[in-house]
């Protein structure tokens, strides 16, 4: 049997306070709540990369070009914005992820390239946060032997157990319906 596309959207007339105008269920969210994610999404990754680029190009270099990738982050977020909405801004049909965006203004074989990218992305994202975190508790590990046994006894700790610990908790945070 082919795929079937089944709509269950709900028809509403005039206002409402639990339905959009396009009968899905209304976004609670506000600038606020918006903020607290952007924050958390910033800091996630800012203080990891901070002091990493800091030490890699220096005191000019390193904040310079974090905020040349927060200027790029900041333009591509406005696009991204612009086209929530389809053909109207108002009262356009509303895409409800990145790639209902693509599909709506590019089309064709763009989306099947961009959605390429996006698992690339994802793949390379998922790879950096499992390193970085192992790394992490490889540093807390080894200060912790330092504490108990001294600054100059061998702490060799491998990062092996804890990248597994990582994803493992990632597979299930992930696949979980929190």
């Amino acid at each position: 049997m082919a795929d079937q596309v089944v709509d269950v959207s709900i028809n509403v007339c005039g206002e409402s306070n639990i339905f959009d105008d396009d009968g899905r269920l209304k976004r609670t969210w506000t600038v606020w709540t918006a903020s607290a994610h952007i924050i958390t999404a910033v800091i996630g990754s800012g203080v990891l990369s901070l002091a990493w680029a800091t030490a890699q190009l220096g005191w000019v270099a390193g904040p310079t070009v974090l905020l040349l990738f927060s200027f790029v982050t900041y333009y591509t977020s406005t696009l991204l914005s612009g086209c929530y909405r389809t053909s109207n801004q108002v009262t356009g049909t509303r895409n409800y992820t990145y790639m209902d965006a693509v599909r709506a203004n590019l089309g064709g074989v763009k989306v099947k390239i961009c959605g390429m990218m996006q698992y690339v992305n994802l793949f390379g994202v998922a790879i950096g946060y499992t390193i970085a975190s192992s790394i992490s508790m490889v540093a807390v590990k080894r200060s912790n032997c330092f504490y108990k046994h001294g600054h100059y006894a061998a702490c060799n700790v491998s990062s092996t157990q804890y990248m597994i610990m990582f994803e493992v908790v990632e597979i299930i945070v992930t696949n979980s319906r929190f």
